[in-house]
């Protein structure tokens, strides 16, 4: 099976299919959009994107194109994210100066880039910077990737477990061009709506989830990509159960009848290693 993730061998991405799906073939693709596109046009079976982490909070431009496309969440990983600090073998901490890594990396190593004064500058994908200074090593430069990267770069790893936070992990969405047979065990269901531009219209929305008797799990807002309604949001929620469960089931159908539109981005099995 062909499963594509933004990156390079060695990003935290390739190592969350493979957690997943040891059997696969991992497809590294420079962005996110190539991800979505490759899997909407039959080029790999699945993709692998991250939507949040634990120290950095939400990954934005995957929210936006989970809004924009056809595909499903079929799936979700947990992943446990540590950092290291990694330069060209003979380099010393004391001399390192500049450092470059993923937005999230260096977000989620802000307190220790600050600790050293460190110079960062973000590339798009964590692997990609371990590679590139193994590639064109510059004294007192270094990458934040995962011991892997330097394993197969062959860099120095520096200082390990820099993240700011111990308990730092990342979550995964499985997308799909197909919604699967539903599974046993505990569900997972992701949808986004809007709601009209009124007081209480928000929590008018949210109301049906309670009175369905459904735990939401995640709430979270982004600003509407529309030219006519600048800032107008767009909402993300994650609740309990599979949309096919009568509670989910009939909080979907008040959420249809208060909301602007409503978009099911799909039901799933939660995380086996959830946290």
């Amino acid at each position: 099976m062909r499963i594509a993730y933004q990156g390079t061998e060695g990003a935290y991405s390739e190592e969350a299919v493979l957690k997943a799906f040891p059997e696969a073939q991992p497809i590294g693709l420079p962005t996110f959009h190539e991800v979505f596109d490759a899997v909407s046009e039959h080029e790999v079976e699945l993709g692998v994107v991250p939507v949040e982490n634990t120290t950095a909070g939400i990954i934005n431009q995957t929210y936006d194109l989970l809004l924009e496309t056809d595909l499903h969440v079929i799936g979700e990983i947990v992943l446990k994210v540590e950092h290291c600090l990694m330069a060209p073998k003979g380099s010393r901490l004391e001399d390192i100066r500049f450092v470059k890594s993923h937005p999230q990396g260096l977000a989620q190593c802000d307190g220790f880039i600050a600790r050293y004064h460190l110079k960062a500058t973000p590339v798009y994908d964590t692997a990609g910077a371990a590679r590139e200074l193994a590639e064109n090593p510059e004294p007192g430069h270094a990458a934040i990737a995962s011991r892997r990267a330097a394993e197969l770069y062959g860099l120095e790893v520096l200082a390990e477990n820099i993240q700011d936070f111990k308990g730092n992990y990342t979550r995964f969405f499985v997308l799909s061009r197909d919604i699967p047979p539903r599974r046993e065990g505990p569900h997972k269901s992701s949808v986004v709506f809007a709601t009209r531009h009124v007081p209480g219209a928000l929590l008018h929305a949210l109301q049906a989830l309670a009175d369905a008797g459904v735990n939401m799990t995640k709430l979270e807002s982004r600003p509407r990509r529309d030219p006519e309604r600048p800032f107008s949001p767009v909402f993300y929620v994650d609740f309990e159960g599979h949309i096919e469960d009568p509670g989910p089931a009939k909080a979907l159908v008040g959420l249809l009848q208060r909301a602007q539109f409503v978009k099911v981005l799909g039901s799933y099995p939660v995380a086996q290693n959830g946290v």
